[in-house]
């Protein structure tokens, strides 16, 4: 019997219960899975870092935590999680997440915004084709090169931003402080999709959007910090940035009186860009939970040192 501790809000038990039990059965794992096992016994824990579980020093029988999200910045830094720390790379998140990203830039290159706001008058406005619109998506993790992949698919050419060197075909990959710059001089459209470390805190700051053609759009669906609030309203108030479309901030939900709000060049999104499912993401974590039983390497292992 494999003892699973499912560690999250009480909402996401609802949520999760029945697909991961199917996934553990498809998976031929036996497996007690609740919400208070007793420390020492467990075995593997799923795992959101908004869940009261917060100190692992108990749980000495503890093969690995699986995360639930994408995101591993709130626990990473955790001194008492000495086990393996896996990350959610989840089919259905990666799905979601290239449509939405889709969807925006389509929504730039077509200039659907100013299509809508013309239903009073007659004054067409022909947009390039896709394979004269640069777009730069910074960070080519299993997110960034998913998305980076499919808009290339479309037409647009696409260039990536990392932090190591990448190889992706259809992609041109540029790494280091002058592929960032680069990456950002040519980019009429720029998608962020980097983790949230200290090395990519405020990575679109002043210096580097103005390295940006004027009037170049941006689209956040990646992590508040990534961006330098203050310096993205000054650029978009001088026309440096044409247009912000953000769903990620630094304080979730935006507070009311946030100016991102009310500014006429900025587009806000409640955090909606992508969404773990919890009938693909239980897949992803009963084949985890094999590989720990048969002794394999485990899926979306977190680098500590990277942060991700």
């Amino acid at each position: 019997m494999i003892n699973v501790q499912f560690a999250a809000l009480p909402a996401r038990w609802d949520t999760y219960r029945e697909p991961l039990k199917r996934a553990f059965a498809e998976a031929g794992l036996t497996v007690d899975m609740r919400q208070d096992h007793p420390a020492d016994q467990v075995d593997y824990v799923v795992y959101a870092p908004n869940s009261d579980l917060q100190d692992f020093t108990p749980y000495t029988r503890c093969k690995a935590v699986l995360n639930l999200w994408a995101g591993v910045e709130k626990i990473v830094g955790n001194q008492t999680l000495t086990m393996p720390l896996c990350r959610m790379v989840d089919p259905g998140l990666t799905a979601g997440m290239v449509e939405w990203v889709s969807g925006h830039v389509l929504r730039y290159h077509l200039d659907i915004d100013r299509s809508i706001a013309m239903q009073d008058r007659w004054e067409p406005v022909v947009p390039p084709l896709a394979f004269e619109r640069p777009v730069t998506v910074l960070g080519l993790g299993a997110l960034g090169s998913a998305c980076a992949q499919s808009l290339a698919r479309i037409g647009f050419p696409v260039t990536g931003w990392s932090r190591s060197a990448k190889e992706i075909d259809g992609i041109t990959c540029l790494h280091g402080d002058d592929g960032l710059k680069q990456a950002l001089s040519e980019a009429e459209i720029v998608i962020l999709l980097l983790p949230d470390t200290p090395a990519t805190n405020n990575i679109l700051n002043a210096d580097t959007l103005a390295m940006l053609p004027k009037g170049a759009r941006i689209i956040n669906p990646g992590r508040g910090p990534l961006i330098d609030d203050a310096a993205l309203l000054e650029a978009l108030d001088s026309g440096q940035v044409g247009h912000a479309t953000l769903d990620v901030f630094r304080v979730e939900p935006l507070p009311a009186d946030d100016p991102y709000w009310a500014h006429p060049n900025v587009t806000v999104t409640p955090h909606i860009a992508a969404e773990t499912r919890a009938s693909t993401a239980s897949q992803v974590i009963a084949e985890n939970i094999r590989r720990g039983e048969a002794g394999e390497p485990f899926l979306h292992l977190v680098d500590r040192s990277l942060g991700y």
